[in-house]
């Protein structure tokens, strides 16, 4: 079982980065996937929750409008559309495998993508 995330890097305040993951090992299309992120000092964050058809999807107040969260389920990946960045979305990012509840479990996470937003 695999989750591998990328896409992060710099980008400046109000610019955009969509991450991906990657899914192994397990039946993507059964799963609701999740995005959470840690930002330095500071524990584990719920990002975004998306039902395993992509029908569905819920966001934490602080990315609503913001971030779009998708999937596609015939390339068993999952992605984070991030637009309008800001200084404190500066975080390392991580998918998970389930939903807001893996917040608690360290194992179904991936080692995470960095989103550095600086000027």
């Amino acid at each position: 079982v695999q989750v591998v995330e990328s896409g992060g890097g710099l980008v400046q305040p109000g610019g955009s980065l969509r991450l991906s993951c990657t899914a192994s090992g397990f039946t993507f299309t059964t799963y609701h996937m999740t995005w959470l992120r840690q930002a330095p000092g500071k524990g584990p964050e719920w990002v975004s929750t998306i039902d395993s058809r992509g029908e569905k999807s819920v966001y934490a107040d602080s990315v609503k409008g913001r971030f779009a969260i998708s999937r596609d389920n015939a390339r068993n990946t999952l992605y984070l559309q991030m637009n309008n960045l800001k200084l404190e979305d500066t975080a390392l990012y991580y998918c998970s495998r389930g939903g807001r509840n893996t917040l608690a479990m360290r194992e179904t996470w991936g080692r995470g993508t960095q989103v550095t937003v600086s000027s």
